[in-house]
This record gives structure tokens, C-alpha cells and sequence, in this order.
């Protein structure tokens, strides 16, 4: 059974920094995809930053530069750092896992489709003030 559980959020002024954890258990540790979504009220859950087991990631264009996602494998567990955070930032964040291998690609984890991730957290709140 894959268990994915968030950390890290809470409320921050605009240009400021936060690193989200996710610890993820129960998964294929040789093949995978770990992405972060986020979802803002009103607006559809939008990719934001993948890995997979090679360590290959991806970024949606809006964060690219702003945030960067690891992973420690001895500790399972993947990360999001964010820097200079924007209002528009403000989301709940989940962190997703793909055992099906939908979303792998030679250059990285596909971030398009949520349907892609069977595995969610239960998210964590980011809140940046302007």
C-alpha cells in the first residue's frame, strides 16, 4: 500500500521560501514517478515539479528557476523547495506517485494529467502574502 504524507507548508510573505517534504512508502523504489500538484479554490490541480527513480525531473514553466525537487533515498522521501514565492503561489500542495509508468518519459515525469498519479497525500497548505 502507498502512503505518501506532506509536510512543510504554511504562510509566507511574497519572495520568501518554504521546502515541502513528502514521505513516501509502499511503492516500486527501482521504478517510479514522484510529482508535486497543487491546487488553488476555483482552478484545476496543476503539475508543478516531478522526479523518478533516475533522479530525472521536471518543472511546469510557471515555477522553473523559483522551485527545485530532490529526493533522499535512504529517507524515501522527495522534496520541494520553493524560493521566491509568489502570491500566486497560494495552493494546497499534494505530492503524487505513478507505479503504472504513465507519466514516464526519457526526459522526465509527464505533469499534465493528474489521472496520470494513482497515489495522493493528503496536501499542505502554502500561503504567501503579497
Amino acid at each position: 500500500q502507498v502512503q505518501l504524507v506532506e509536510s512543510g507548508g504554511g504562510s509566507v510573505q511574497s519572495g520568501g521560501s518554504l521546502r515541502l517534504s513528502c514521505a513516501a512508502s509502499g511503492y516500486d523504489y527501482s521504478s517510479y514517478c514522484l510529482a508535486w500538484f497543487r491546487q488553488a479554490p476555483g482552478k484545476e490541480r496543476e503539475g508543478v515539479a516531478a522526479i523518478d527513480s533516475d533522479g530525472v525531473t521536471n518543472y511546469a514553466d510557471s515555477v522553473k528557476g523559483r522551485f527545485t525537487v530532490s529526493q533522499d533515498n535512504a529517507k524515501n522521501t522527495v522534496y520541494l523547495q520553493m524560493n521566491s514565492l509568489k502570491p500566486e503561489d497560494t495552493a494546497m500542495y499534494y505530492c503524487a506517485e505513478d507505479q503504472t509508468g504513465s507519466s514516464y518519459t526519457s526526459r522526465g515525469c509527464l505533469l499534465q494529467d493528474a489521472d496520470d498519479y494513482g497515489y495522493w497525500g493528503q496536501g499542505t497548505q502554502v500561503t504567501v502574502s503579497s
